[in-house]
């Protein structure tokens, strides 16, 4: 909690545009559904869980960085069983995270099922978290890995969780207790968060010459979509998304595919549709075309205001 109020406190001082949502200012208990709902309920942009790690070898130290995945070694599933493991201390846990046990293995073959359509930008931030970590702190560097995190699953938006260090190491806790410590990781994450807002920023506010219609649709008016799925490879038709919806609309955006559903020119008109779709895939996101491309949604709404 530390590091995230410092953390908060470098981003309201240095990039006052940036609204800062805290999960908790206290410390007080926060269930892990109610963290992703207030982030949810905020519509943020990004979402950062900030952690101490601990493991039985007082030996291990290093920070670590996670989005959202299966894990691929025991490892990272230790590290998800540990930070899952507080559901335990919530009432009726069982119901809340249907019949999820944080304690088995088996349960985390949910995550192989999930589509995070964020995850190239959660592995982005996560990346350039760690090198912050290790070029700039000087921290032993553990890499950017996935797991199953129950709070990175709820929440409709990128996100990490970072692991800032052991406090099982009785050097790496002195580390994290000091005010130093702190406010050297809390500045690590900041500079990682800039570089990260600098790329979106940059991406949505430019004409995005690489997004190329597969689905041809010309326009002069504001067109609002859905964005529902993305992926490296061409989804086929009567596959995956094509399943759950009848109006599927491809677009290409890089070598990325990306799906959209529904179709509105008012924005008011395509929230009430989103928030329809989001019972069935809860990160599905509003986006807007213009002339068959797309833009930034701030300035499509600008433009229907006009």
């Amino acid at each position: 909690m530390a590091v995230a109020l410092k953390l908060g406190n470098y981003i309201e001082k240095y990039l006052p545009e940036v609204d800062v949502v805290y999960t908790r200012k206290t410390d007080v208990f926060i269930p892990l559904n109610e963290r992703a709902a207030i982030a949810n309920k905020s519509d943020a942009d990004l979402f950062i869980s900030i952690h101490a790690n601990y493991i039985s070898n007082p030996k291990i130290t290093g920070t670590e960085t996670f989005a959202l995945g299966l894990h691929r070694t025991d490892d990272n599933l230790e590290v998800a069983k540990k930070e899952n493991s507080v559901i335990v201390l919530e009432d009726d846990y069982t119901t809340t995270y249907e019949d999820f046990d944080p304690s088995l293995a088996e349960s985390y073959i949910i995550f192989e099922l999930y589509q995070n359509i964020y995850l190239d930008q959660s592995l982005e931030l996560a990346r350039l978290v760690q090198e912050q970590f290790s070029k700039r702190v000087g921290r032993r560097n553990r890499g950017v890995k996935q797991a199953g995190f129950l709070v990175l699953r709820e929440t409709a938006m990128p996100g990490v969780l970072v692991e800032l260090g052991f406090l099982s190491n009785s050097n790496e806790e002195k580390y994290l207790s000091s005010n130093e410590g702190q406010a050297l990781l809390a500045s690590g994450i900041f500079r990682a968060f800039r570089a990260y807002k600098e790329q979106f920023d940059a991406k949505n506010n430019l004409d995005m010459p690489a997004e190329k219609m597969v689905a041809e649709e010309k326009s002069s008016e504001i067109v609002y979509r859905i964005q529902v799925a993305s992926s490296k490879k061409k989804i086929k038709q009567g596959t995956s998304i094509y399943r759950k919806f009848d109006d599927v609309f491809e677009y290409q955006d890089g070598n990325m595919y990306k799906y959209a559903i529904g179709k509105a020119s008012s924005f008011d008109e395509i929230r009430k549709i989103n928030a329809e779709v989001k019972k069935k895939i809860k990160d599905c996101f509003v986006i807007a075309f213009e002339d068959g491309k797309r833009i930034p949604l701030s300035e499509a709404r600008k433009k229907s205001k006009e």
